[in-house]
């Protein structure tokens, strides 16, 4: 039996194998190139590749799939929010437009669902009243232990352009960070060959980040943090690296690294800008009460 689907505005530019997944089945990746291979997945009757860019109106044509055995019930499993967390989620939006939100994330909570952690904001975001009658697209990431300024696109269009712009580096951050340790510049740049692994593969990525010291003693830091790239943990390695590891950090941390009963890591993404169509947007977020505990306690302004 064959189903026929019209491809629509919000889909336009989407890769085929991304619209499969959105809109008939959420599989892995392999057996949607298996069935493409096997001409049960066709664009206006055509084959196409998984990479293909979907244009308006195309024709999706779904012939004889039955993937019930198939499922991977990891990946389709969705986290339910608590009652709690619907009614105090208002807390966390700075920004709320037709397009997009921007939040203040608290720590210990992953922006998306993953092996090790099922909770996360996007699928808190999905239930709210503000995301009502649109569904929450991710277009950055930040640490689940880090705190501060997430951007949530509301529809297909702004998280393209949203990626977009991470992409080209036309999105700006500001993080603030107490590291152990003084520094002794007051500002810099910081640049690196980070080491990631895929698998067994190795691979090696430049991360700059430039820092300017906002107050400091013989024990700690408070920095300014603006990354230049978007590498996982950047932030954390540079400073690790250095020898001045950010407080609270599990990860990247050495024996005499300070860490509180919560282990609340003290990073926290605090100012983000950008344009659209000539429109300047900027945006501050806080810092949590954990963070300015430690401020006051190890004797640093952050004004």
């Amino acid at each position: 039996m064959k189903k026929f689907f019209s491809v629509n505005d919000e889909f336009v530019n989407s890769r085929l194998d991304r619209w499969f997944r959105k809109n008939f089945c959420e599989v892995p990746q392999s057996l949607i190139e298996k069935n493409i291979r096997k001409g049960k997945i066709k664009v206006n009757n055509k084959k196409r590749k998984s990479s293909y860019k979907l244009n308006k109106n195309d024709r999706v044509i779904i012939h004889d799939l039955n993937f019930t055995e198939n499922l991977n019930k990891k990946n389709i499993i969705k986290y339910k929010a608590t009652k709690s967390e619907l009614s105090s989620s208002s807390n966390m939006f700075i920004e709320d437009n037709e397009n997009f939100v921007v939040i203040n994330k608290p720590a210990g909570i992953a922006v998306q669902s993953g092996t090790k952690s099922i909770r996360n904001i996007i699928d808190i975001l999905r239930h709210t009243k503000e995301f009502e009658g649109s569904s929450p697209y991710t277009v950055h990431r930040i640490d689940k232990e880090t705190t501060g300024i997430l951007i949530v696109a509301k529809n297909r269009k702004y998280a393209q352009l949203f990626t977009s712009l991470f992409r080209i580096r036309k999105i700006h951050k500001t993080y603030l960070g107490i590291v152990l340790g003084e520094l002794e510049k007051n500002k810099g740049t910081l640049i690196d060959d980070l080491i990631y692994y895929e698998g067994n593969k190795k691979i090696k990525a430049e991360a700059i980040t430039q820092f300017n010291v906002i107050d400091k003693n013989n024990n700690y830091t408070l920095l300014k943090l603006h990354p230049q790239t978007g590498r996982k943990h950047q932030l954390r390695k540079q400073l690790f690296v250095r020898g001045y590891p950010i407080l609270g950090d599990s990860k990247y941390r050495i024996s005499n690294n300070y860490q509180d009963k919560k282990n609340v890591l003290m990073l926290h993404a605090y100012k983000i800008n950008f344009s659209i169509s000539g429109i300047k947007y900027s945006y501050i977020a806080e810092p949590p009460l954990p963070f300015k505990h430690v401020l006051k306690e190890k004797y640093l302004k952050i004004y």
